[in-house]
């Protein structure tokens, strides 16, 4: 039996192919017995926590980590025995494919859970998520070609001038498309900054209206009148944005003018009168009411108040509400409000 362990095959006896067996058949009963016992343990104990990130880490182990262990088995294992040129290249072959493939799936996945479970949080915005799909697209082939590339030099082939001839290329394409790119760099900008989203009411000069879809290149606005304004993302980037979406109150102001006949006792009655009004109002929040200047023609009564929803149908309702308001009371009080007038003095010679 000694003689027999001892007998070489290949550069190697049989008592070391037996080792070799051993330790891979051991190394292998190991990551079963982990992944049937312990693993699903683990699974069932993440799924009761009220965190994603546990559960997204034992698919990520599952998927990709797995793979990788199985080959540390076999790798460890062979390590015993004395292996041929060929043999020791091509399983570093396997195992630096392996990893590449191993580590560009660990990224790819880290980048789709930070997106789309942390970044967007659960929004259901189809436009939105339709271009970071494209983005996410844009990435998995950067980093699949950044992948092959660093595979293609572990097997010994020179890539160098293929990399600097993509520089070139590179720059080439970026000098004939600087306006596209500008426009891409924009849409970046927009997504991360979100200054505005799909459904926001925003005003960009002379132009306003509601977004409906966010482009690469273009985002879409959709006027009062009906009609669909396209603006490049560099233009949006280099205006000044007013996103009324955004408003959690609206502030109003208006002025309304007595006649110079009122009496002193009637003006001094109005700023009291106004305020019982806009309090007696929901969703308002009454500020000031002053009798601010002399006119032309009238005396002038300044009023300040807080609609309490950026609504514009609402505080236009609410304005409807407490203008009526303020004639009901006026007619009651013989209150009258001021129209251009002129009084002409003629001398009788």
């Amino acid at each position: 039996m000694p003689e027999i362990l001892q007998k070489i095959i290949f550069q190697n006896t049989v008592f070391d192919y037996l080792l070799c067996l051993i330790i891979f058949i051991c190394s292998f009963a190991v990551i079963i017995g982990f992944k049937k016992i312990i693993l699903i343990k683990i699974e069932r104990w993440v799924k009761n926590t009220k965190t994603t990130v546990d559960d997204f880490i034992v698919r990520l182990f599952k998927k990709n980590l797995l793979l990788l262990i199985y080959f540390g088995a076999f790798y460890l294992s062979v390590q015993h025995l004395t292996l041929s040129l060929f043999l020791h290249r091509a399983i570093n072959i396997v195992g630096v494919s392996i990893i590449t493939i191993i580590g560009i799936r660990f990224l790819l996945a880290v980048i789709n859970y930070a997106i789309f479970s942390i970044w967007l949080k659960g929004e259901e915005n189809q436009s939105r998520e339709r271009s970071i799909k494209g983005i996410i697209s844009v990435l998995r082939i950067f980093i699949w070609g950044a992948g092959s590339v660093f595979l293609l030099d572990n097997f010994g082939f020179k890539v160098s001038a293929v990399i600097a001839g993509l520089g070139i290329g590179g720059i080439a394409v970026a000098l004939a498309a600087q306006t596209v790119l500008g426009d891409l760099f924009s849409f970046f900008a927009i997504l991360f900054d979100r200054p505005f989203e799909v459904g926001d009411f925003i005003i960009i000069g002379d132009f306003l209206g509601a977004v409906e879809y966010i482009g690469i290149k273009t985002t879409r606005i959709r006027s009062l009148g009906g009609e669909q304004l396209i603006f490049s993302n560099t233009d949006l980037t280099n205006s000044r944005v007013r996103n009324y979406k955004r408003m959690q109150q609206r502030r109003v102001v208006f002025k309304l003018g007595v006649t110079y006949q009122s009496t002193y006792q009637q003006v001094s009655e109005i700023p009291g009168i106004i305020k019982n009004i806009i309090e007696g109002i929901k969703d308002t929040r009454f500020d000031r009411a002053h009798f601010s200047s002399y006119g032309d023609f009238s005396l002038m009564i300044e009023v300040v108040y807080y609609v309490l929803s950026s609504d514009y149908n609402k505080y236009m309702d609410i304005q409807q509400e407490i203008n009526l308001a303020i004639m009901r009371d006026f007619e009651k009080r013989k209150i009258e409000f001021a129209y251009p007038t002129q009084t002409l003095y003629v001398n009788n010679f």
